[in-house]
């Protein structure tokens, strides 16, 4: 049989090998804190593309220092970055994957410790790190804290417009280092979700009240990127708060088809981050968000959330719900996930596409 999954799908001028794909996964490990990837992210990400996805997308990556959620992250604010992602999308392209870079800025959620614990300097804690231990001053749209953090500055206009400014110049780093596409990071609590949501974005200027002016950044950010860069760019969004007068799926929806105009070309749809909420989490508890989403925004969408089944990944598909499949933690748990998913399907096309010859023993 020829599945519905392992079907190409062209997103402007890249025809992706299939719509199984590696969601943008943090991983907080660069020890010299420079930004630099490291051997890490080259296995990391290239045992994905080993194993059979159909697009790898690269970490929250900060296209300014500030804009790093840790001082661990990656970042391609400079050229030394990017020569460094060179070397990583190069193997990603050498096992037969599309390589993705997610472009992003924290926000009021930038400057903390890193997830795993104690740094390599010893330092240990939760929430926003101190400037004594490396830290920073983090902004927002307005000084509304994330709770537990510190206190944001809130940007001026100004400090927006070189924000905008710094996810262009870094979706041009981007496509110098040999990456396929860019995504515009809008979700997950940080920068850009914070100007969209009413619960972060107080300001009573032309970046904040109406749906318009808090979507500017985001549709001013898109325009920016679409203007550097002549490759796909995708923009995840969060397509809820999970908390009553936040940002819901009809805003996101709304705000998507403006960014298609605006540029963009597909939709990552998630949910949650920019406050602490309730969630109702279950297998594929995000999947209604985006095909709402596609629905009512009449946009492209990728799905992502508790997808972890071959079958269950088929139907999104088949049905019509989504145009493609994002995984992070099922990747992390199945490196050749793509390889599985296609032998549960009993799609032998597929498998006999993606097996590398070092592995056909094992498949064959």
């Amino acid at each position: 049989m020829t599945s519905a999954l392992f079907s190409p799908l062209t997103v402007r001028s890249l025809t992706l090998r299939n719509r199984l794909w590696v969601a943008p996964l943090c991983e907080y490990s660069v020890v010299e804190r420079d930004g630099v990837p490291t051997d890490w992210h080259l296995v990391h990400l290239g045992s994905f593309a080993r194993g059979g996805a159909g697009l790898v997308i690269a970490e929250a990556t900060a296209v300014t220092p500030e804009g790093r959620i840790s001082p661990h992250d990656t970042g391609i604010w400079n050229d030394d970055q990017a020569d460094a992602w060179a070397r990583v999308v190069d193997f990603i392209h050498s096992q037969g994957s599309a390589a993705g870079i997610q472009l992003a800025h924290a926000g009021r959620k930038a400057s903390i410790y890193p997830e795993w614990g104690e740094t390599r300097e010893g330092f240990s804690g939760r929430g926003t790190m101190p400037a004594s231990e490396g830290g920073w001053q983090t902004v927002a749209p307005s000084a509304i804290a994330f709770d537990g953090y510190d206190t944001p500055a809130a940007l001026d206009e100004q400090g927006i417009a070189d924000v905008v400014a710094a996810f262009a110049d870094a979706a041009r780093r981007s496509v110098a280092a040999g990456f396929d596409l860019v995504e515009v990071h809008a979700a997950h609590g940080y920068l850009l979700h914070q100007f969209l949501s009413p619960l972060s974005n107080t300001r009573d200027d032309a970046w904040g009240g109406s749906l318009e002016n808090r979507a500017r950044i985001v549709l001013d950010t898109v325009r920016a990127v679409r203007a550097a860069v002549d490759v796909p760019v995708l923009v995840r969004f969060s397509a809820t708060d999970w908390t009553e007068g936040g940002w819901d799926e009809q805003q996101t929806a709304l705000v998507a088809a403006w960014s298609l105009e605006a540029g963009a070309d597909l939709f990552d749809i998630s949910s949650g981050g920019l406050v602490r909420a309730k969630i109702p989490v279950g297998p594929g508890y995000q999947v209604p968000l985006a095909a709402h989403v596609r629905s009512e925004g009449d946009v492209p969408v990728a799905a992502v959330g508790l997808i972890t089944e071959a079958a269950q990944a088929e139907q999104i598909i088949e049905t019509g719900q989504a145009d493609a499949i994002l995984m992070g933690r099922k990747w992390m748990r199945d490196p050749h996930a793509a390889l599985s998913f296609a032998r549960d399907l009993g799609d032998e096309a597929a498998l006999q596409e993606l097996v590398p010859p070092q592995y056909r023993r094992a498949f064959f």
